[in-house]
Protein backbone atom coordinates (compact mmCIF):
# COMPACT_ATOMS: atom_id res chain seq x y z
CA UNK A 1 0.00 0.00 0.00
CA UNK A 2 1.17 3.53 -1.14
CA UNK A 3 2.03 5.36 1.89
CA UNK A 4 0.38 9.13 1.03
CA UNK A 5 0.78 10.74 4.07
CA UNK A 6 3.47 10.20 7.10
CA UNK A 7 4.70 11.60 10.13
CA UNK A 8 6.32 15.46 9.91
CA UNK A 9 10.03 15.12 10.41
CA UNK A 10 9.39 17.71 13.01
CA UNK A 11 7.45 15.46 15.43
CA UNK A 12 8.52 12.47 17.10
CA UNK A 13 6.65 9.03 16.77
CA UNK A 14 5.31 9.23 20.67
CA UNK A 15 1.44 9.16 20.25
CA UNK A 16 -0.14 12.29 21.88
CA UNK A 17 -2.39 12.51 25.28
CA UNK A 18 -4.49 14.40 24.95
CA UNK A 19 -8.46 13.51 24.63
CA UNK A 20 -10.53 12.52 21.46
CA UNK A 21 -11.19 15.68 18.96
CA UNK A 22 -8.85 18.00 21.26
CA UNK A 23 -7.27 20.56 18.57
CA UNK A 24 -3.57 20.47 19.95
CA UNK A 25 -2.64 17.25 17.60
CA UNK A 26 -3.45 19.48 14.61
CA UNK A 27 -1.87 22.65 15.72
CA UNK A 28 1.03 20.69 16.65
CA UNK A 29 1.25 19.34 13.23
CA UNK A 30 0.95 22.41 11.48
CA UNK A 31 3.86 24.02 13.17
CA UNK A 32 5.97 21.08 12.08
CA UNK A 33 4.99 20.84 8.49
CA UNK A 34 5.95 24.70 8.87
CA UNK A 35 9.31 24.03 10.34
CA UNK A 36 10.03 20.86 7.62
CA UNK A 37 8.63 23.18 4.67
CA UNK A 38 10.97 25.85 5.81
CA UNK A 39 13.73 23.50 6.80
CA UNK A 40 14.40 25.27 10.45
CA UNK A 41 14.50 22.31 12.56
CA UNK A 42 18.07 22.86 13.78
CA UNK A 43 17.55 26.58 14.43
CA UNK A 44 13.65 26.67 15.97
CA UNK A 45 13.46 26.47 20.17
CA UNK A 46 10.19 25.94 21.92
CA UNK A 47 9.02 27.16 24.82
CA UNK A 48 6.18 25.13 26.34
CA UNK A 49 4.23 26.41 29.94
CA UNK A 50 1.80 24.71 32.07
CA UNK A 51 -1.34 23.27 30.69
CA UNK A 52 -3.34 20.56 28.36
CA UNK A 53 0.10 20.79 26.47
CA UNK A 54 2.58 20.49 29.59
CA UNK A 55 4.44 17.90 27.75
CA UNK A 56 4.69 19.48 24.33
CA UNK A 57 8.54 18.90 24.06
CA UNK A 58 7.79 14.86 24.13
CA UNK A 59 5.88 15.77 20.44
CA UNK A 60 8.33 17.94 18.66
CA UNK A 61 11.87 16.58 17.44
CA UNK A 62 13.44 19.86 18.01
CA UNK A 63 14.72 21.99 20.85
CA UNK A 64 12.05 22.59 23.94
CA UNK A 65 11.78 24.22 27.08
CA UNK A 66 9.45 24.30 29.90
CA UNK A 67 8.78 27.29 31.81
CA UNK A 68 6.69 28.00 34.77
CA UNK A 69 3.11 28.71 34.43
CA UNK A 70 2.37 31.95 32.26
CA UNK A 71 6.25 32.84 32.19
CA UNK A 72 6.72 31.14 28.34
CA UNK A 73 7.27 34.87 26.94
CA UNK A 74 9.98 35.94 29.71
CA UNK A 75 11.75 32.35 29.07
CA UNK A 76 11.22 32.76 25.15
CA UNK A 77 12.74 36.95 25.82
CA UNK A 78 15.90 34.74 27.07
CA UNK A 79 16.44 32.36 24.93
CA UNK A 80 16.16 34.58 21.89
CA UNK A 81 18.53 37.46 23.52
CA UNK A 82 20.76 34.77 23.80
CA UNK A 83 20.68 32.81 20.69
CA UNK A 84 19.36 35.96 18.51
CA UNK A 85 19.98 33.69 15.11
CA UNK A 86 17.27 30.86 16.52
CA UNK A 87 14.06 30.53 15.96
CA UNK A 88 12.01 30.90 18.98
CA UNK A 89 8.11 30.51 19.73
CA UNK A 90 6.11 29.87 22.74
CA UNK A 91 3.16 27.52 22.54
CA UNK A 92 0.52 28.63 25.01
CA UNK A 93 -2.94 27.80 26.32
CA UNK A 94 -5.54 30.95 27.18
CA UNK A 95 -5.81 29.86 30.62
CA UNK A 96 -1.86 30.14 30.39
CA UNK A 97 -1.86 32.96 28.26
CA UNK A 98 -5.22 35.22 29.00
CA UNK A 99 -4.74 34.69 32.77
CA UNK A 100 -1.63 34.14 35.06
CA UNK A 101 0.85 34.83 32.17
CA UNK A 102 -1.40 37.76 31.17
CA UNK A 103 1.79 40.16 31.96
CA UNK A 104 4.31 38.30 30.24
CA UNK A 105 2.79 38.55 26.77
CA UNK A 106 1.43 42.00 27.29
CA UNK A 107 5.13 43.41 27.94
CA UNK A 108 6.84 40.76 25.51
CA UNK A 109 4.76 42.23 22.77
CA UNK A 110 5.08 45.70 23.95
CA UNK A 111 8.94 45.36 23.58
CA UNK A 112 8.81 43.92 20.61
CA UNK A 113 11.01 40.86 21.35
CA UNK A 114 11.77 38.58 18.43
CA UNK A 115 9.35 35.19 19.29
CA UNK A 116 6.57 34.25 17.70
CA UNK A 117 3.83 32.82 20.24
CA UNK A 118 1.47 29.90 19.00
CA UNK A 119 -1.66 31.51 21.70
CA UNK A 120 -4.46 27.95 21.39
CA UNK A 121 -8.01 29.50 22.34
CA UNK A 122 -10.46 26.69 23.60
CA UNK A 123 -12.29 29.44 25.99
CA UNK A 124 -11.93 27.01 29.10
CA UNK A 125 -9.15 25.26 31.41
CA UNK A 126 -9.07 22.08 29.93
CA UNK A 127 -6.33 20.46 32.17
CA UNK A 128 -7.65 21.14 35.62
CA UNK A 129 -11.24 20.60 35.69
CA UNK A 130 -12.80 22.47 33.12
CA UNK A 131 -13.33 25.79 34.89
CA UNK A 132 -14.25 28.94 33.52
CA UNK A 133 -11.16 30.59 31.87
CA UNK A 134 -10.64 35.01 31.05
CA UNK A 135 -11.64 33.68 27.59
CA UNK A 136 -15.00 31.64 28.20
CA UNK A 137 -17.97 32.67 26.79
CA UNK A 138 -20.77 34.97 28.29
CA UNK A 139 -23.90 32.20 29.14
CA UNK A 140 -20.90 29.13 29.29
CA UNK A 141 -21.18 26.48 31.40
CA UNK A 142 -18.25 25.23 33.15
CA UNK A 143 -17.57 23.63 36.19
CA UNK A 144 -16.91 27.28 37.80
CA UNK A 145 -20.23 28.94 35.95
CA UNK A 146 -22.79 25.71 35.58
CA UNK A 147 -25.15 28.53 34.70
CA UNK A 148 -23.08 30.20 32.39
CA UNK A 149 -20.85 33.27 32.75
CA UNK A 150 -22.16 36.22 34.03
CA UNK A 151 -20.26 39.61 33.33
CA UNK A 152 -21.97 41.30 36.32
CA UNK A 153 -20.30 38.34 38.42
CA UNK A 154 -17.41 37.44 36.05
CA UNK A 155 -16.33 40.19 33.34
CA UNK A 156 -16.13 39.56 30.07
CA UNK A 157 -14.20 37.50 27.77
CA UNK A 158 -10.50 38.61 27.59
CA UNK A 159 -9.84 39.20 23.52
CA UNK A 160 -5.85 39.01 23.97
CA UNK A 161 -5.21 39.88 20.09
CA UNK A 162 -7.25 42.88 20.08
CA UNK A 163 -5.36 44.13 23.23
CA UNK A 164 -2.21 43.23 21.81
CA UNK A 165 -2.41 45.11 18.49
CA UNK A 166 -2.83 48.44 20.34
CA UNK A 167 0.75 47.85 21.50
CA UNK A 168 3.56 49.40 18.92
CA UNK A 169 6.17 46.57 19.77
CA UNK A 170 3.31 44.11 18.07
CA UNK A 171 3.52 43.67 14.16
CA UNK A 172 1.26 40.33 12.94
CA UNK A 173 -1.77 39.53 15.33
CA UNK A 174 -4.03 37.22 13.56
CA UNK A 175 -6.71 34.56 14.45
CA UNK A 176 -7.08 31.41 12.88
CA UNK A 177 -8.69 28.46 13.64
CA UNK A 178 -9.07 24.73 13.10
CA UNK A 179 -12.63 24.31 12.67
CA UNK A 180 -12.79 23.19 8.96
CA UNK A 181 -9.84 21.94 5.94
CA UNK A 182 -10.20 25.33 4.87
CA UNK A 183 -9.38 27.07 8.36
CA UNK A 184 -6.36 24.95 9.36
CA UNK A 185 -4.88 25.61 5.56
CA UNK A 186 -5.16 29.18 6.54
CA UNK A 187 -3.59 28.20 9.99
CA UNK A 188 -0.59 26.76 9.00
CA UNK A 189 -0.37 30.08 6.12
CA UNK A 190 -0.74 31.83 9.53
CA UNK A 191 2.40 30.13 11.35
CA UNK A 192 4.49 30.16 7.72
CA UNK A 193 4.03 34.33 7.90
CA UNK A 194 4.65 34.46 12.02
CA UNK A 195 7.86 33.39 11.64
CA UNK A 196 8.66 35.23 8.65
CA UNK A 197 8.37 38.23 10.78
CA UNK A 198 10.49 37.24 13.28
CA UNK A 199 13.20 36.40 10.52
CA UNK A 200 12.83 40.06 8.72
CA UNK A 201 13.16 40.91 12.45
CA UNK A 202 10.26 43.00 12.32
CA UNK A 203 9.13 42.55 15.68
CA UNK A 204 6.31 39.97 18.00
CA UNK A 205 3.86 37.98 16.39
CA UNK A 206 1.19 36.16 17.77
CA UNK A 207 -1.58 33.25 15.71
CA UNK A 208 -4.26 32.93 18.23
CA UNK A 209 -6.13 29.70 17.10
CA UNK A 210 -9.84 28.71 17.92
CA UNK A 211 -9.89 25.30 19.24
CA UNK A 212 -12.05 22.32 20.67
CA UNK A 213 -11.81 20.91 24.06
CA UNK A 214 -15.20 18.18 23.41
CA UNK A 215 -14.12 16.83 26.79
CA UNK A 216 -14.44 20.15 29.35
CA UNK A 217 -16.95 21.44 26.81
CA UNK A 218 -19.13 18.33 27.70
CA UNK A 219 -19.88 17.77 24.25
CA UNK A 220 -19.34 15.09 21.14
CA UNK A 221 -16.74 16.03 18.93
CA UNK A 222 -19.12 16.84 16.21
CA UNK A 223 -20.95 19.11 18.17
CA UNK A 224 -17.85 20.56 18.99
CA UNK A 225 -16.78 21.48 16.41
CA UNK A 226 -19.98 23.07 15.32
CA UNK A 227 -20.05 25.29 18.74
CA UNK A 228 -16.82 26.64 17.59
CA UNK A 229 -17.72 27.88 13.89
CA UNK A 230 -20.90 29.07 15.32
CA UNK A 231 -20.37 30.50 18.86
CA UNK A 232 -16.64 30.95 19.62
CA UNK A 233 -15.49 32.35 16.12
CA UNK A 234 -18.78 34.78 16.96
CA UNK A 235 -16.73 36.15 20.09
CA UNK A 236 -13.60 36.06 18.32
CA UNK A 237 -13.67 36.87 14.86
CA UNK A 238 -11.26 35.22 12.50
CA UNK A 239 -8.62 37.48 10.34
CA UNK A 240 -6.01 39.11 10.67
CA UNK A 241 -6.24 42.22 13.04
CA UNK A 242 -2.61 44.06 12.81
CA UNK A 243 -0.10 42.82 10.07
CA UNK A 244 3.14 44.07 8.76
CA UNK A 245 4.51 45.14 5.94
CA UNK A 246 5.95 43.31 2.82
CA UNK A 247 5.56 39.69 4.22
CA UNK A 248 4.30 36.93 1.56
Amino acid sequence: MKLIEGCPDSLTDKPFHYCPGCGHGIIHRLIAEVIDEMGIAEETIGVGPVGCSVVVYDYFDIDFLSSAHGRAPAVATGVKRAHPDKVVFTYQGDGDLASIGTAEIVHAANRGELITTVFVNNAIYGMTGGQMAPTTLLGQKTSTSPYGRDAKKAGYPIKISEMLTELDGAVYITRVSVGSPKDIKKAKKAIKKAIKVQQEGKGFSMIEVLSFCPTSWNMKPIDAKKWLNEKLTSTYPLGDLKIPEEVD
